[in-house]
């Protein structure tokens, strides 16, 4: 599977040595969601932000679910595959570096099983309003790949708790995570927009 297999935008990079960005919208989204938000918190990058193939009521997803919070976790595993196929062919066809994803609500549920099943496919993830994907995730190791994980403390789509599971889950396979609480619902914020760019420039300075 290439990058054709997905519906996609994919805008160049316009500065020498951002990082670029693979953006994932939530449910009822599509490609052109994020690249507003992925200009504001990486000026620069390389944006690949592709359409979920998944309709429920009419809504694009990422992946199925069996009800509100309750995953499809066979379909997780196969559409979280497909998608690192895809971003491997979009690698390949516009010859840029393994990308941090940065992926809300339902995207990023998908970017963290992408990290967990085929963690070379990712540099770094920012995860936003995220929830567990798998129950019982393959032993990955993630060799201090950093993630930043922002959840809103009134949340009332991810269950109290199920955020810092998530963060223990990938810190145990040996990701580098900073996991925050904001005084936010499901929506994003003006702070998750200033953390997410503040966390990214400290990343790209690592990495230079």
């Amino acid at each position: 599977m290439d990058e054709s297999s997905f519906v996609y935008r994919f805008e160049p990079a316009s500065r020498t040595g951002a990082p670029p960005l693979l953006l994932l919208h939530g449910t009822g989204g599509d490609e052109n969601d994020l690249l507003h938000l992925g200009a504001m918190i990486s000026p620069g990058s390389a944006l690949l932000s592709p359409r979920g193939r998944v309709l429920e009521h009419g809504m694009r997803r990422f992946f199925r679910r069996l009800a509100e919070g309750v995953f499809d976790e066979e379909d997780v595993r196969k559409r979280a595959l497909e998608l690192g196929a895809f971003v491997e062919g979009a690698r390949q066809r516009y010859g840029i570096e393994p990308p941090i994803a940065v992926g809300f609500s339902n995207g990023a549920n998908i970017a963290a099983a992408l990290l967990l099943l085929k963690p070379e496919a990712l540099a770094g993830a920012v995860l936003l309003r995220a929830m567990v994907p798998l129950s019982d995730p393959p032993k990955a190791s993630l060799d201090g790949k950093p993630v930043l994980i922002l959840s809103g403390q009134a949340d009332p789509i991810v269950p109290a708790g199920n955020a810092g599971r998530l963060s223990t889950m990938l810190s145990d396979t040996g990701a580098k995570v900073v996991h925050k609480i904001l005084p936010a619902g499901h929506q994003l914020s003006q702070a998750d927009v200033r953390l997410a760019r503040e966390w990214i420039a400290s990343v790209d300075a690592q990495v230079v």
